[in-house]
């Protein structure tokens, strides 16, 4: 089989994604660094199976993967050895230096979250008749929108901004708990989503870890939108 389902972990993430054993080990650790947040630079893979280390996966970067003993749902354990690397320093609250004010002083500043809202009459300052209606315009795009999408058809996500687009399959249409308005749930071909399909201890579809995304009906079209190949030339 030249496309492996593998289980990918490090210190933060546990993962399942799909690999070409044509892909170099230098081209695995490039595909591991957005997901690992580790640079391929200090990327240290082992290989393991059913928890018990096989081998190391280091040596030469041009080495396909496939020259490896791996099969399908093995793991491969994602190591940081960058040496400057301070243990705990992006998930410890407690390293990071806090500046605090009072509510009185925030209320006087004019260049707050706060007196921007109040300026703009936005959130609890806006005018309820105009927050009415703009909620209501909302709703009626979404409404719009996801008249032509079905539980099962292919789409395109596209947020905007600086954002890719991506591609999945519709899993769930309609209203949740955790926001109001109607939502798409989406399962993404490649680990780029937030969760499972359960938000707050409530489950609205099943997908693998990291793979499930809720996104607003105007965000994305459905259509004939295969999987795309990612295991091209391009990426060997």
């Amino acid at each position: 089989m030249s496309i492996l389902n593998l289980f990918i972990t490090s210190e933060h993430n546990n993962i399942e994604l799909r690999l070409s054993k044509a892909l170099t080990i230098e081209s695995v650790k490039a595909r591991l660094e957005p997901i690992t947040g580790v640079s391929p630079a200090f990327q240290q893979l082992q290989l393991h199976k059913d928890g018990v280390f096989v081998t190391s996966m280091e040596g030469d970067p041009n080495a396909m993967l496939g020259s490896f003993p791996i099969e399908d749902y093995w793991t491969i354990h994602v190591i940081d050895t960058n040496p400057s690397k301070v243990k705990g320093q992006f998930n410890d609250v407690s390293l990071v230096e806090k500046f605090e004010i009072s509510q009185e002083e925030y209320e006087k500043r004019t260049d707050s979250v706060l007196a921007f809202k109040q300026r703009n009459r936005l959130g609890r300052f806006a005018d309820a008749a105009s927050t009415s209606s703009a909620s209501s315009d909302k709703d009626q795009l979404y409404d719009e929108a996801a008249q032509t999408m079905k539980v099962g058809d292919r789409c395109e996500v596209d947020l905007g901004g600086d954002s890719m687009k991506r591609r999945g399959t519709i899993k769930f249409l309609g209203k949740t708990e955790f926001l109001p308005g109607l939502w798409v749930g989406v399962q993404y071909d490649e680990p780029l989503g937030k969760h499972d399909g359960s938000v707050d201890g409530v489950r609205y579809f099943t997908c693998p870890p990291k793979y499930g995304s809720f996104v607003r009906p105007d965000k994305l079209k459905t259509g004939d939108f295969p999987e795309e190949d990612l295991f091209s030339d391009e990426d060997i």
